[in-house]
């Protein structure tokens, strides 16, 4: 992961779920009662039993005006939205309106305080109501055009409902209508007692006139085109470099964090390059044919988060093996996410077909372990083929490139070696700190010695007289969820056994570690008397899962390193008394696949960054921009 792909990754901090619709206006409920109590005064509070009703009077009347708009909108929006083709969901409409109402209580209130300091009158608080009933207007109309994907035109018709709603009660109680001569005395008798009702509303609205409702729609259309505009100059970047729209984007981040949709996926398969990636499976089985545990390594890279693309891919690999599935972290940076969770199939096909052809054999050698400059390896052999686990700790290192891992992969090939299953053990990093995040790209000194490591371990494996193999599992799910950096598989332990060397391969089900968290775990695994093994390894599987809490959630963030320990050792201790003899073997097959494609995570998060940060300020200028001519218009009227 690159410094401009870690801001990317930083945007998990705005991840939320949409709260069910019900919740969402029972706290708008509250706000706009709240809202009333400060703002009417119905009458003096002398006695406990007259200050409770007229409290209560106060609070039915914010209800009135500021709730029951926020209700229609929750209701109406979606209904009219879907009516138009859109997208927005009850959950949706329900959170937007609120946020609405959060948006009027907050201007109206800075107004009335602003008021009170200056004796600007009860009319600048409703000229701030304009301004903030037509400011909802926008914020609406920018949301369902990214969401729904609508014309202006078409977004502002379910946009403008929560602002015409109010100012339609608005209208009626304050008595506008007066200002207008409507017709005879038959119309006026039915259509005044229910279109002109001063008498039943707080005396504040009287200073409501018709000017603020021609305001208000002048205010409505200066605001949506500057919000056309807005959007236009954003979206500008986006269709030049990459071909897509940043409404698509938008629209499928909000999906994807609010409620959790595939919407996301979509955007990403529009920028998707077709690859084949290698698919490779080690496989052990007990003397009765039945499958004790199976290592699988696609060369793609399990993000961009949670379960979007192949975020989840760790778990579905679990649920798809006959034996305790272990999938550890490949050799492939963010550029070899799959774009959609379907993809995830197709590897799995290829995994299923490559699990199919494998020739299983009892001999297997003691593990080595090499290094070569910043890379440390170690390696083991069973048969013909082989596992290798990189790592560079205690340095920092966060994802090597796939070109890399294909190099070094052939690079031990040519020792002699049939098929090679490389890891990437992902396990020390300094979280989304610095400029590079320790990325392992071609060309680099990092990126020879691994290959070099690859090559020296190759040599000392084939070199290796084989034994006969035992091998023990163990895995617990823990009581960690990914909010503590921990995801679904929890904790698993392989232990081989060879001429009595014992290797314990430790997989977590998280994205990195904490600097240092490695290599305490493996000392305490591997020194001293008591040491339970022989040599040992911590892995991480790089799980997304864990991301859609925040960007940077690696393991022993928020645990204790040491509760961590205890169970590692205990899982190691089960793995060591469930060893049986086994044999195991290795294939691999080739499976074509969409993924995101070169540069072009780089790109997109380029572009999301700036966004993100230049998105504000542009944001900033057309607001200020419409309130000045806003401000014009109302000296003007």
């Amino acid at each position: 992961m690159t410094s401009t792909q870690s801001d990317l990754a930083g945007l998990s901090r705005f991840i939320f779920r949409a709260p069910k619709w019900y919740a969402s206006l029972g706290f708008a409920m509250l706000v706009a009662a709240m809202a009333g109590i400060a703002a009417f005064d119905s009458g003096n509070f002398e006695g406990s039993w007259r200050g409770i009703f007229f409290l209560g009077r106060d609070a039915w009347e914010g209800i009135f005006f500021i709730g029951i708009p926020t209700v229609v909108a929750a209701f109406g929006t979606t209904g009219v939205d879907r009516f138009v083709g859109g997208k927005l969901t009850h959950n949706r409409s329900s959170l937007l309106a609120l946020a609405g109402e959060v948006i009027i209580v907050t201007l109206v209130t800075i107004a009335a305080i602003v008021s009170v300091f200056t004796g600007l009158g009860q009319r600048f608080v409703f000229d701030a109501l304009v301004v903030s009933l037509a400011s909802v207007f926008a914020f609406r109309l920018l949301i369902i055009m990214a969401v729904s994907r609508s014309s202006l035109l078409v977004a502002a018709v379910p946009a403008s409902i929560q602002t015409l709603t109010a100012a339609a009660l608005l209208f009626i109680y304050s008595g506008t209508l007066a200002f207008f001569e409507v017709g005879g005395p038959i119309l006026d008798a039915y259509l005044l007692p229910y279109l002109a009702r001063p008498d039943r509303a707080p005396p504040e609205l009287s200073a409501i006139a018709l000017s603020h409702f021609q305001l208000l729609a002048i205010t409505c259309v200066v605001y949506s085109l500057g919000v056309y505009a807005f959007l236009r100059v954003v979206d500008r970047p986006w269709r030049r470099s990459l071909g897509v729209s940043v409404l698509d984007f938008i629209r499928g981040f909000i999906g994807h964090v609010a409620e959790g949709t595939r919407e996301l996926e979509d955007f990403f398969e529009q920028l998707g390059q077709e690859a084949i990636v290698p698919v490779t499976v080690l496989s052990f089985r007990r003397d009765d044919g039945t499958e004790k545990a199976r290592f699988v390594l696609p060369m793609i890279h399990p993000g961009p988060m949670g379960e979007i693309g192949g975020g989840n891919f760790p778990e579905r690999v679990a649920r798809r093996s006959e034996g305790l599935a272990f999938p550890p972290h490949a050799t492939a940076g963010h550029d070899f996410n799959l774009v959609t969770e379907r993809e995830v199939d197709v590897v799995l096909d290829a995994a299923d077909a490559a699990y199919e052809n494998i020739e299983y054999t009892e001999e297997a050698t003691e593990s080595v372990r090499v290094e070569s400059g910043d890379a440390k390896m170690l390696g083991q052999r069973f048969g013909d083929d082989a596992v290798l686990v990189s790592t560079y700790a205690p340095l920092f290192a966060d994802d090597v490139e796939y070109a890399v891992g294909l190099s070094a992969s052939a690079e031990a090939r040519t020792t002699g070696l049939e098929h090679v299953l490389l890891v990437d053990a992902h396990n020390c990093n300094n979280g989304l700190q610095g400029p590079d995040l320790g990325h392992v790209t071609p060309g680099s000194k990092r990126s020879f010695d691994m290959i070099s490591a690859a090559g020296i371990a190759g040599d000392e494996l084939t070199e290796s007289s084989p034994g006969t193999l035992e091998l023990g599992t163990a895995w617990e799910r823990t009581e960690w969820v990914p909010r503590d950096g921990i995801g679904p598989l929890g904790i698993r332990v392989a232990v081989t056994d060879v001429n009595d060397q014992k290797t314990a391969y430790v997989l977590v089900d998280g994205n990195n570690m904490e600097p240092g968290l490695r290599d305490y775990l493996v000392d305490a695994l591997t020194e001293g008397p008591d040491a339970p093994v022989d040599v040992a390894e911590v892995m991480t599987t790089d799980t997304h899962i864990v991301n859609t809490v925040e960007a940077e959630n690696q393991v022993g963030a928020a645990i204790d390193d040491d509760e961590l320990r205890s169970t590692i050792e205990r899982l190691v201790d089960a793995a060591l008394a469930d060893r049986e003899p086994v044999t195991g073997g290795m294939a691999t097959e080739r499976a074509e696949v969409t993924i995101f494609g070169n540069d072009r995570t780089e790109t997109l998060a380029s572009h999301a960054n700036a966004v993100v940060s230049m998105g504000g300020a542009l944001a900033l200028a057309v607001i200020l921009a419409s309130m000045a001519v806003s401000l014009l218009v109302f000296f003007l009227a």
